[in-house]
């Protein structure tokens, strides 16, 4: 079993070089991988591309397409190269050493398409905001979230599609910390007030995401088609 956590990232390489470093504090060597996906047009791509690296650490650069689309587009190119992908923020931080076992472990033990997450010390049980679910998930359905979403709800989905296949499992002693500024740990800055505007539009997607497809979606799954 393997992990590759995504981190779409955009005008913070002080943020992705903080969370690198809590990658390397808290890994079991050959249980997980990141991945750092950054935009072209990034006015600090050059910073990014002069961050040191560190063995199972990689960057990727591509077109601009927001979280979700950069996610997705990361998700499908990897998903045939590991057993599981992950998401997380570059706000996000790695604190329990061994996360990445205790998760390989459940989702060796969930089968094909468990869904699992650790405590963000924000959310909480209530959302997962950063996610590790099987790779089977992403080959089978296309996507690692509904495309179109932004921003929003992707967190959402993972949480609803776990508990309509029955492949959920929340660690709450597994500690992913998001340094956000809404839990007062970040200062608030122009990504996340630019962000902060597509909410109204994501919430209106992933409803017709869930009034038209999910249903389609989890059957997919069960049947494995």
């Amino acid at each position: 079993m393997s992990i590759l956590m995504i981190v779409p990232t955009r005008g913070r390489p002080h943020n992705a070089k903080e969370l690198i470093e809590s990658w390397e504090d808290t890994i079991n060597v050959g249980q997980s991988d990141l991945l750092l996906a950054v935009d072209e047009d990034d006015p600090k791509l050059a910073e990014y591309q002069a961050l040191s690296l560190p063995l199972g650490v990689r960057l990727t650069v591509g077109s601009r397409l927001r979280l979700g689309g950069t996610l997705n587009r990361a998700a499908t190119w990897e998903a045939p190269y590991y057993t599981a992908l992950g998401f997380m923020g570059d706000d996000h931080r790695f604190r329990t050493p061994g996360w990445d076992t205790t998760f390989n472990d459940k989702l060796f033990e969930l089968g094909d398409f468990g869904v699992v997450y650790g405590n963000d010390l924000l959310q909480g049980a209530a959302l997962p905001t950063a996610v590790v679910l099987s790779s089977d998930i992403v080959e089978i359905l296309g996507y690692m979230a509904p495309p179109g979403l932004i921003h929003f709800y992707l967190d959402n989905f993972w949480k609803d599609l776990g508990n309509a296949l029955g492949t959920l499992e929340y660690f709450p002693e597994v500690i992913i910390e998001h340094m956000h500024p809404g839990a007062g740990k970040a200062p608030s800055d122009a990504g996340y007030q630019e962000v902060n505007t597509f909410d109204t539009a994501d919430h209106a997607r992933y409803d017709e995401y869930l009034a038209t497809q999910f249903n389609e979606d989890v059957r997919r799954l069960k049947d494995g088609s």
